[in-house]
């Protein structure tokens, strides 16, 4: 949809009204046989449409583009009141800067800050509506601690939420606890089996020791009595060679 026509000052041309809506062009695009329209309307109008609908030409999505530059100088150039004029506001600016002003403008309806606060308030007098706002929070009077709504105030007992509040804590302990406790058994199995695997590892390496010295050990004996019979050998060949 464009923008209202009742807002501008002055003559406005007819080559800048969207040939859909017949307000003045709001984000405007143009089609190849020149008709000029809003974005949202065109696109809304090519949805149940194949054609223009002022020439009935055939039109595409695609082939849309957007406005010649001195038709979207002649727009921008347009003058028109802020849409807040019905709540006080006389600013009338061109319609290139018109956005701008009405996000900034102190006329401009907007919520309240607070949580749970449903008023639609000028930006002008928000100050004045934070200060006595039935959702606005503030500090317990009575040094609880507590951050509390004013609209609570007669609900809030001081003990109470702190008594909650220690349920709450002492909840939390517990749970910490378990959780520490979880992950210190969880952490000791872990290791337990780490090393129940080591000395499984270190008994199989002992048992390969004790056999490589069995097996060195024969091998030790067997040499001695080869070195025995050797000795003997030189012993009966010496005595033989005396007696020759």
């Amino acid at each position: 949809m464009g923008y209202d026509i009742e807002r501008f000052v002055g003559y406005v041309n007819e080559g800048l009204l969207c040939s859909i809506c017949r307000d003045v062009l709001e984000d405007p695009l143009q089609a190849p046989c020149e008709h000029a329209f809003c974005t949202a309307c065109i696109h809304g109008w090519l949805v149940h449409h194949s054609n223009c609908p002022e020439d009935r030409q055939m039109i595409d999505a695609s082939l849309l583009r957007p406005l010649y530059r001195y038709m979207k100088n002649d727009l921008n150039r347009l003058q028109l009141h802020c849409k807040n004029r019905e709540y006080g506001c006389e600013m009338v600016c061109s319609l290139e800067s018109i956005d701008r002003h009405e996000r900034e403008c102190e006329y401009s309806q907007i919520p309240c800050s607070n949580a749970g606060c449903t008023v639609q308030i000028e930006r002008r007098n928000l100050d004045g509506h934070l200060a006595v706002c039935d959702y606005r929070s503030r500090e317990c009077p009575n040094g609880c601690g507590y951050t509390i709504l004013s609209a609570e105030d007669t609900q809030h007992n001081c003990v109470a939420e702190l008594r909650t509040e220690l349920e709450l804590l002492r909840s939390e302990m517990i749970c910490r606890v378990e959780e520490a406790k979880h992950e210190m058994e969880s952490r000791l199995d872990s290791q337990r089996r780490h090393m129940v695997q080591k000395e499984s590892i270190l008994q199989n390496e002992i048992e390969e020791l004790k056999s490589q010295m069995s097996r060195m050990m024969s091998d030790v004996r067997s040499l001695m009595a080869a070195e025995r019979q050797h000795r003997q050998e030189l012993e009966q060949a010496e005595l033989e060679k005396r007696e020759l």
